[in-house]
């Protein structure tokens, strides 16, 4: 059977303190409660019966950074600027002004004025190669300037030069006192690089005819023929007998009757009476070729001129024109 109090709600004895009523503050805490902003702001977060929990939640800040700033163990806090920031989403959520917040936690908690600090890891070294290239260049150094010293005390202890004698001197030439005797003058040197005048071919036969392309042409026709007449004329005589000068190709000797022999490249071409190639070759100097004892051969020649014809071992003429009869040559 439960005991009747008789409607007494309080246990403690008239004058005491409520020990409930001690724990949470009758009026809003303000920044400036306890003794340092991590006090203040976890009195106004024990006054609006939040949780650590609640606040990280709300503020996305870790539960345990929300504990360090409470209990002010900042060496447990990141760095400084976050700290900071933490601090002031803290105030705000409680209603506070942040910037007062911040503003106390910088006094309480002073930045040290540390100074600069080489990066963790790095030391100090000198490049070990650093050694090696001062000594080789003081040696240079050093070479260079004994290099010199040397250089100055030899050309000091070097004997002088030795000069011509006395007697060498007088018996140089002098120039004869007097007027001196030249020999005539010579002639002007002619210009041996001025070249020969030039002659357009065929104009002088050409004003000498009249002037007109019809008489330079019949000009240029008979100067050719003079010119190939005069050749058959001054080159091998008349009844010349035929001296082999190269390789021979054809019919055989016994066969043959005529023989064409080359004086310089040129194109020989024979055909028969039904137009079929019988021999076509470039005849270098001295080459021949002995004609078969067929009807109806046609000889051709890109040079005529430097064609002999040879009829029974003998020199008659060269060949008279670029196409001509087998039976004509033999004529």
């Amino acid at each position: 059977m439960p005991l009747d109090s008789g409607g007494v709600t309080q246990l403690y004895r008239t004058g005491d303190i409520d020990p409930v009523d001690s724990l949470v503050p009758t009026e809003e805490p303000s920044l400036h409660h306890g003794p340092d902003i991590g006090a203040a702001l976890k009195a106004a977060r024990e006054f609006r019966g939040l949780s650590l929990q609640d606040v990280a939640d709300q503020t996305r800040i870790r539960r345990t950074y929300l504990a360090a700033v409470e209990d002010m163990r900042l060496e447990e806090l990141p760095s400084r600027p976050f700290t900071l920031g933490y601090v002031k989403a803290y105030a705000k959520l409680l209603g506070l002004d942040p910037d007062e917040a911040v503003a106390r936690f910088k006094d309480a908690a002073p930045e040290a004025e540390d100074d600069l600090r080489a990066p963790v890891g790095v030391r100090k070294e000198r490049d070990p190669r650093m050694g090696a290239i001062m000594a080789g260049a003081a040696l240079i150094v050093t070479a260079i300037i004994l290099w010199n010293i040397a250089q100055r005390a030899i050309s000091e202890e070097a004997p002088p030069p030795p000069t011509a004698p006395q007697s060498a001197m007088a018996a140089a030439p002098t120039a004869p006192a007097g007027p001196m005797s030249v020999g005539a003058p010579l002639p002007a040197p002619t210009e041996a690089s001025t070249p020969p005048v030039y002659e357009t071919p065929g104009l002088e036969a050409a004003a000498q005819a009249g002037g007109s392309a019809d008489a330079a042409m019949a000009a240029g026709k008979a100067r050719r023929e003079a010119e190939a007449a005069a050749a058959v004329q001054s080159d091998t005589p008349v009844g010349a007998a035929f001296v082999a000068k190269g390789p021979i190709h054809g019919a055989p000797a016994a066969s043959s009757a005529v023989t064409l022999q080359a004086r310089r490249q040129t194109m020989l071409i024979v055909r028969g009476g039904d137009s079929a190639i019988y021999f076509a070759r470039s005849l270098a100097p001295g080459e021949a070729y002995r004609l078969p004892a067929s009807k109806g051969l046609t000889v051709e020649a890109t040079d005529p001129r430097a064609i002999d014809v040879f009829v029974g071992g003998r020199f008659k003429s060269l060949m008279p024109a670029p196409q001509t009869t087998a039976a004509a040559l033999a004529g």
